[in-house]
């Protein structure tokens, strides 16, 4: 039988007020603690701020940090377009 590979771990950041490297630090921390005992943290919900401070710091691929969700306007599918009245033929 094959051991089966263990689900990511989730943390939802939501709730941090502040972005900067001690909450970095915070972060790769746990998840360097996650991996010396075989599993992932998949971060969610990280404010903006936080997530490009992540990025610019380079660990954006090792601590897996999604960035909350911003509102957005709804668009319509590729090749949709709006109803209209055609054009009267040229007679």
């Amino acid at each position: 039988m094959a051991a089966s590979v263990p689900r990511p771990l989730v943390c939802d950041l939501s709730a941090l007020g502040k972005a900067d490297l001690e909450t970095i630090d915070l972060l790769a921390r746990l998840q360097l603690a996650a991996r010396r005992h075989g599993r992932t943290i998949r971060f969610l919900h990280a404010s903006p701020a936080l997530h490009a401070l992540i990025v610019f710091a380079g660990l954006d691929a090792v601590l897996r940090v999604e960035p909350g969700r911003e509102a957005e306007e709804r668009e319509d599918p590729v090749g949709v377009e709006e109803e209209r009245q055609l054009d009267d033929p040229a007679v």
